[in-house]
């Protein structure tokens, strides 16, 4: 024990001798007592293990130090952590040149002069260019290579230095390097054209088309082009200032050097369309019948004369027109309700029914609309009593502002029915006056006191419209041909809007065309279709489908 003694004083110990004195030591194990035996192994693992600086601990797979109180940092093996760091150091620096040296090639030099400018570029057109580039592709799988093995060496060696510091006070300084991917070069290459003035390289954000610089003044930023691509990009640059729109793509127009969102000019002056009167103020003037709402349309029928007495038992037909394409040609005229007084002799059983039929600007009954009168939301007929000996009712038919929809003529058709009670005496049944037991029976008789109908007439100037037609075939200046699309696309929309409900709309636009402007089939299809093929090159571009009305 006095040899160990005697060489705990020293500070360290040969690696290279260690193998020798643990067999040593071994030898020296077999001959002591067994009492001397575990001691003597235990000091002379403390003494080769820990430098004689500490107790040598084994536990749960791992190996240690119990450092003495004289020398607390045992466990610390400080020239190999310096050693370890300073490999680390090296590393980055060789991390460096590698990037440095690719970003200084004649490769990528040269990438960077082929760069369009007359445009700005984004990461994925940097992209393309870059794959297309053989010469730089190779120089990058060169410096990927090189990379990739400094990153290895990195690794193994920043575990080693954890391993040898785990235990010591002091963290080491662990050096991270991480490989540039292509993402990198691609955001490095934007930085490089656009915030690399005044000697400097800021980072371009690509979304913000803006540089971030070190410094604010001089400023970093250069000049970035416009942006040509789809939508409201720019089709083309300017040669003068790169940094505005020469031209637009469809359904944008330039303004001050960018591409707005086309908007179609004011259609008011061609197509009037709306009232100042609210949903409330209609009901309130249809309720009392007021003349400034009234139409004045004339009554036209061979079965029934106003006020005169007549047997209802077959099918009557009426009918109130305004005649517009003969009196009225700059004015079409919007429905916002109905009213008939209709008289019944006393104890009738006959119930009337009406049905009615809206043509929105003229041409043949056929070209009519059936009101889905209490369909789908569309407003009933409210009958109201009049304090009178004879049996009379007003009937009103309500639409306001919700169902308003075009008229030039409104068909009424009456076909009463006989109301009667059922055999059980529960339900109301109603039968055709034909369909009864005795046809030779009088049902009564009835009425009509008068019939309105209530709207208001809008401004039209049908040869405005012509205008605009014209100028699909014959544009005034480059831009109107669009500009004339789309106001004919707006008033479409905005007439065919008033359509009745149903699972399209009906293309009363067609019907204005055809009978307002007198405009051939061949002519309105022409139009539709030119319509059509402008609107799918439009942003956002829906298929417009419409049910046909008019022939």
């Amino acid at each position: 024990m006095g040899i160990l003694e005697s060489r705990t004083q020293h500070s360290a110990i040969d690696p290279c001798k260690r193998g020798e004195l643990i067999c040593s030591i071994l030898g020296l194990q077999a001959i002591l007592p067994s009492y001397l035996s575990s001691s003597f192994v235990q000091a002379a693992l403390g003494y080769i293990g820990c430098n004689a600086e500490g107790q040598f601990v084994c536990k749960d797979n791992d190996c240690w130090c119990q450092c003495s109180k004289e020398f607390p940092q045992c466990n610390c093996p400080e020239a190999d952590i310096l050693s370890q760091e300073s490999y680390l150091e090296r590393m980055r620096e060789a991390w460096r040149q590698e990037n440095q040296e690719f970003q200084d090639s004649d490769e990528f030099q040269s990438f960077m002069g082929k760069l369009p400018t007359q445009s700005a570029l984004n990461s994925s057109r940097i992209q393309q260019l870059w794959r297309t580039d053989s010469a730089l592709q190779q120089r990058y799988r060169q410096l990927e290579s090189h990379v990739s093995l400094l990153l290895s060496k990195t690794r193994r060696s920043a575990n080693k230095l954890f391993n040898l510091s785990k235990r010591c006070r002091m963290q080491p300084k662990i050096v991270s390097l991480r490989e540039r991917p292509l993402d990198y070069w691609l955001q490095f290459t934007l930085s490089i054209m656009y915030c690399s003035e005044n000697n400097q390289l800021g980072f371009y954000a690509e979304e913000l088309r803006t540089c971030a610089c070190p410094y604010e003044n001089p400023p970093c930023q250069g000049v970035v082009p416009c942006e040509v691509g789809d939508g409201h990009r720019c089709a083309s640059c300017s040669v003068d200032n790169r940094t505005r729109c020469s031209s637009c793509n469809p359904g944008y127009v330039l303004s001050h050097g960018v591409c707005k969102y086309a908007v179609p000019n004011p259609t008011d002056h061609y197509l009037g369309f709306e009232t100042d009167l609210q949903d409330l103020e209609l009901r309130y003037l249809l309720q009392h019948r007021d003349g400034r709402i009234t139409t004045h349309a004339i009554f036209v029928s061979n079965d029934v004369r106003l006020n005169v007495w007549f047997d209802p038992s077959w099918r009557k037909r009426m009918l109130l027109t305004l005649k517009s394409n003969k009196f009225k040609s700059n004015r079409v005229h919007m429905l916002l309700g109905i009213s008939l007084q209709i008289c019944m002799t006393k104890n009738s059983t006959l119930e009337p029914g009406l049905s009615v039929y809206v043509n929105p600007f003229g041409g043949s009954h056929s070209e009519s609309w059936t009101m889905p009168i209490n369909q789908n939301g569309y407003p009933d007929w409210e009958k109201t009593k009049l304090d009178i000996p004879l049996d009379c009712f007003n009937w009103t038919l309500t639409l306001g502002n919700r169902w308003k929809s075009f008229f030039e003529t409104v068909h009424f058709y009456l076909r009463s029915r006989i109301r009667t009670e059922s055999s059980q005496g529960n339900d109301t049944v109603y039968f055709e006056p034909l369909e009864a037991m005795d046809s030779s029976q009088n049902f009564g008789y009835m009425k009509i006191n008068s019939m309105q109908l209530y709207g208001y007439s809008m401004h039209f100037d049908p040869e405005a419209i012509q205008d605009l037609i014209l100028q699909l075939d014959y544009p005034y200046t480059q831009g109107s041909q669009d500009s004339a699309l789309l106001q004919l696309m707006e008033i479409r929309y905005r007439v065919n809007r008033l359509s009745p409900p149903g699972p399209l709309p009906l293309d009363l636009f067609s019907c204005l065309l055809r009978h307002r402007l007198k405009l051939s089939s061949s002519e309105v299809q022409r139009i539709l279709t030119t319509l059509q093929t402008f609107s799918a090159k439009q942003p956002f571009y829906k298929e417009y489908e419409a049910a046909k009305l008019c022939s």
